[in-house]
């Protein structure tokens, strides 16, 4: 049998530090050609990336997506245990991906390792393992899926390894995400002093009412499946040392999460709308920089929803909440391949100081994994 939790140790001592590869996908790649799997380095602007299947191609086929780079650990002197040494002590493991996700990927694995040389399924089983989630997500999940799409390569189904429940193990799934959107938007006036703003054009004035108006009431009041849209200011910025100057340039920044209600180009055209409106009511000139991160989507409850569902509530004990909460993921990516679910472990210590998970969750987490395989293909 394959132990994920010592899989996951391994895993950490790699430091694979966003976009580097640290060793980790080499040593999936040592790990999964022995069992059968075909394996092909998909790496796109050095950004490292793995794609394996087992199984002949175009058979019916199970996708995992995960990712084994991670967040930077900060000062390593604040860790209780060197940030990439994988220690487990008392049957906790240490370490940076420790949560996010090397540990997802390392049940995974070893659940694929072990169904497929024990008890071969008819079908295929694809990983679809990534560099590039913790950085910009231009040339890792999405390189996958184009490189996929080129060769003919095809999930029926995937399920993404995230942490994916907030406090207990098998209380939460996700099928869907929001959208995420963030605007800079940028007021230009007339510079000028304090005493004569007469022979100024102060663009702060407008840049705040604006925002006042963006922010005054929500935007929706949430939909079926997905909680409100959510409009936070997360920076002004103004860069004025001087206290009797009016400046010539303003600058905050929106970032929107949006439900199925919106659209990214809806909700880019209201903030354009508005921006215009206020520029041809003060005269200050509003230019809006807009980055789509990704659009909401849902994964409706069905045969997929129900299979890994049923599993996790006879695992776990559990009644797991579907939900499509939290921030985004590479499922925002994958929701146009296939349909596509998220389950992991616990998040509560990623990203932070001391990030660890236990041994034993990692090990149920895994024969989780291959329970859903098992049935998948039964």
């Amino acid at each position: 049998m394959t132990d994920p939790a010592a899989l996951t140790a391994r895993l950490i001592r790699c430091p694979s530090v966003t976009p580097e590869e640290g060793g980790a996908l080499e040593l999936l790649r040592a790990l999964l050609e022995p069992a059968g799997f075909t394996c092909t380095r998909v790496d796109r602007n050095g950004t490292p990336n793995l794609y394996a299947r087992w199984g002949a191609k175009g058979a019916r086929s199970f996708g995992f997506n995960g990712h084994t780079d991670v967040v930077p650990p900060g000062d390593p002197a604040s860790w209780t245990h060197p940030p990439f040494s994988g220690a487990e002590i008392d049957g906790i493991i240490w370490g940076r991906g420790a949560t996010d996700m090397k540990s997802g990927v390392a049940a995974f694995v070893a659940a694929a390792i072990d169904l497929v040389t024990q008890t071969p399924p008819d079908g295929a089983v694809i990983l679809t393992i990534t560099g590039d989630e913790e950085g910009p997500s231009r040339d890792g999940t999405r390189a996958i899926l184009d490189w996929m799409d080129a060769n003919g390569e095809r999930m029926d189904v995937c399920l993404v390894g995230e942490p994916s429940n907030p406090e207990v193990m098998g209380e939460m799934i996700k099928i869907g995400r929001r959208g995420s959107l963030t605007a800079t938007i940028t007021a230009t006036g007339k510079q000028g002093h304090a005493a004569y703003p007469h022979k100024a054009l102060n663009p702060l004035h407008p840049l705040l009412r604006l925002l006042e108006g963006l922010t005054a009431a929500p935007l929706d009041q949430g939909s079926e499946h997905f909680q409100p849209t959510g409009l936070q200011v997360t920076t002004i910025d103004v860069g004025n040392t001087a206290s009797n100057v009016i400046p010539e340039k303003g600058r905050a920044v929106v970032n929107i999460r949006f439900n199925d209600l919106h659209s990214g180009d809806s909700l880019i055209a209201m903030l354009r709308e508005r921006a215009a409106a206020m520029e041809m009511e003060t005269g200050v000139r509003f230019d809006v920089d807009i980055r789509l991160s990704g659009e909401s989507f849902l994964t409706r409850p069905g045969p997929f929803v129900d299979l890994v569902r049923g599993v996790v509530a006879d695992a776990c004990g559990t009644d797991p909440v579907l939900s499509t909460s939290g921030g985004t993921s590479d499922a925002r990516f994958i929701k146009d391949h296939c349909p596509v679910l998220e389950f992991g472990l616990v998040g509560a210590f990623m990203h932070q100081v001391d990030e660890r998970v236990p041994a034993a969750q990692v090990r149920q987490l895994k024969d989780i994994y291959q329970t859903i395989l098992a049935r998948y293909f039964a």
